[in-house]
């Protein structure tokens, strides 16, 4: 039986993805479930006797996959944004306030911001690291205090 992957995905895609919800109940968990029992089909030699019985086994492996993902020790330790919040200690209260202001930022800044006062790195070592040039780093940098400094008004004074 030839298979067109193309045909395939478009066919099963949304099926194979229900399938791996209902077990997750995460989007992206799911969509991860999904692309790799269409990898794992890619790469089998398996010769399926009919249709149904190629979208049986790739159902099974989905919802395996699924089950998997669920099970692993990042799903299993995973906490939410609040409990993490909870757990960290500061020494201050505006200390807090302050790193949940950067936790908001958009990720491209969030990370620069990091990288620069929180692991301590020059400008141009996030460049390198980052495959950016300086200039970049240097306005996300001007960009993340501007946007935190509009945030956090009046937070100077204290």
């Amino acid at each position: 039986m030839h298979l067109d992957f193309e045909e395939i995905t478009k066919k099963y895609g949304n099926r194979l993805y229900a399938a791996a919800f209902n077990v997750c109940r995460q989007n992206q968990d799911a969509e991860d479930a999904v692309q790799d029992a269409l990898i794992a089909l890619y790469r089998s030699d398996a010769e399926y006797m009919s249709e149904e019985h190629m979208k049986a086994w790739l159902l099974r492996v989905t919802i395996n996959n699924a089950k998997s993902i669920r099970r692993s020790f990042w799903n299993r330790n995973k906490t939410s944004y609040e409990e993490y919040m909870d757990s960290l200690t500061f020494e201050d209260e505006s200390d807090k306030s302050l790193m949940d202001e950067v936790l908001r930022l958009p990720e491209k800044m969030r990370i620069v911001v990091h990288l620069h006062y929180y692991e301590g790195y020059r400008i141009e070592e996030i460049a390198q690291m980052l495959e950016l040039s300086g200039n970049t780093v240097k306005t996300r940098l001007f960009n993340a205090r501007k946007i935190l400094k509009s945030r956090l008004e009046g937070w100077e004074d204290e």
